[in-house]
């Protein structure tokens, strides 16, 4: 084999190329120059028509500029000036709907008059403007300004690029007897109007992309409000009814052992009220699940919650009593205690402590069957102290349908008010639930700070 041989196979591998990458960069260039498509500018929200004014304003300006200046100055006839001057005038017109078909036109208007104008020179004659006469290079820079609005980045700086070597070729290597240059002049021009079209047409974009995203930001925290509404209200639905229920439930459970010899009838009818209350606590889990799903058309699993009734009235710690009493009379032993002086608190803090004791008395019923519990409120200068306190329970908690919200629900509250909770389980077996509720805003906790790693979500 031939030394020479595998150099020409290297050279016309790298011809095949080169090749190859000159007639990917032509279909570009034929994409995105080559096409009549309309992308007109967008209209004002008041004065809508004003851009469109001033530019086929100028473009009559131009229109009788050029058509002088080549007729009277050129040494072109008349009609054939006048023609020209349509042409580039009418590019400009056309670059408001047509921008890249409007480039097109108004190059071939000034190749057409460079030409016409060239034949008519003689040496020692007038030195007309070349190859872009005043008004035609006035004519480009609108549609090249018009061009960069409108299109992409990269069509611009083709436009740019063509349009400063066209004008390179017919100025620098052809050239005319006599002439006073312009494409100098037109180059810069044509790149500061470039850059600052693009400059515009990006400000734009940002602005609709900012506009897109403020509309994005707004429904997005009109979807957080709603979830965090149907949050409260799933808190305060879960304590308002889950609490009887679960009374209900156990007082069904525990009235054949306070009846002596009871009938098969009470026990059946006992027994039908408590499946009752537990087919009513699994919808109520059902409903609650729906209310705190972030998409509540899509199927969950069963689950507690916690919200409000919106009709019902909001207990406060003077229904407290009646609370205990009540959980009293569904077999659990509690104790109550107040300690500090008592004085007005604000609606929000009753009503929060309510719930709290509320939803810990029933947990003890739910979770420790058998024990005891004591509530002790303590007033202090700067807010309101809640403990619930139960001792071990006596005997197995039947199983839990489903998973609790029941401390989910408590944290909600106490962090609504700036305040701090504590849930843990007691040294002697005992479980725990602390709470402290400031009552003139944040910054006046004296409760210490909880600790997840203690606290039992299973309640």
């Amino acid at each position: 084999m031939s030394r020479v041989e595998p150099v020409t196979r290297w050279g016309k591998r790298q011809w095949a190329r080169s090749r190859t990458r000159a007639e990917r960069m032509l279909r570009v260039l034929h994409d995105d120059l080559w096409t009549w498509r309309a992308d007109p500018l967008p209209p004002s929200v008041w004065l809508r028509w004003v851009p469109h004014g001033v530019v086929l304003l100028a473009a009559f300006g131009v229109l009788l500029g050029d058509a002088a200046q080549l007729g009277d100055n050129g040494g072109i006839e008349p009609g054939f000036a006048f023609l020209i001057a349509i042409i580039q005038a009418g590019a400009m017109a056309l670059a408001l709907w047509r921008p890249v078909a409007a480039w097109w036109l108004s190059m071939a208007g000034m190749l057409v008059g460079a030409f016409a104008v060239r034949a008519e020179m003689v040496p020692g004659g007038y030195e007309f403007t070349w190859p872009w006469t005043a008004a035609g290079l006035i004519g480009h820079l609108f549609v090249m300004l018009l061009l960069a609005l409108r299109v992409r980045t990269r069509v611009s700086l083709e436009a740019l690029a063509l349009t400063a070597l066209t004008t390179y070729l017919v100025q620098g290597v052809m050239g005319a007897p006599n002439y006073v240059p312009t494409g100098q002049l037109a180059a810069i021009l044509f790149t500061v109007v470039v850059v600052l079209g693009i400059a515009l047409r990006g400000r734009r974009e940002a602005r609709n992309q900012l506009a897109e995203q403020t509309t994005l930001t707004a429904e997005e925290r009109a979807r957080r409000t709603l979830l965090e509404e149907r949050g409260r209200i799933a808190r305060e639905l879960h304590d308002v009814v889950a609490h009887h229920m679960s009374v209900i439930s156990i007082q069904a459970q525990v009235a054949p052992l306070l009846v002596e010899n009871p009938s098969d009838e009470l026990r059946e009818n006992l027994a039908g009220i408590r499946q009752n209350a537990l087919e009513a606590l699994t919808e109520l889990r059902r409903v609650l699940g729906v209310l705190r799903s972030e998409h509540p058309d899509l199927p969950v699993a069963p689950a507690a919650g916690d919200g409000a009734t919106p009709h019902a009235p909001q207990p406060t710690l003077d229904r407290l009593d009646a609370l205990v009493e009540n959980t009293r009379a569904a077999g659990l032993s509690v104790t109550t205690d107040t300690g500090g002086t008592r004085r007005p608190l604000p609606p929000g803090v009753e009503l929060s402590a309510y719930r709290i004791v509320q939803e810990a008395l029933s947990n003890v019923l739910r979770h420790a069957p058998g024990a005891s519990a004591r509530v002790r409120l303590v007033h202090l200068p700067t807010g309101l102290r809640v403990e619930v306190t139960n001792t071990r329970p006596q005997r197995a908690p039947a199983p839990s349908q489903g998973a609790g919200h029941g401390l989910l629900g408590m944290r909600e509250r106490v962090a609504m008010l700036d305040g701090t909770l504590t849930a843990h389980p007691m040294p002697d077996g005992g479980y725990q639930v602390a709470a402290f509720l400031p009552a003139d805003g944040p910054g006046l906790s004296t409760a210490p700070s909880p600790d997840p790693s203690t606290e039992d979500d299973t309640r």
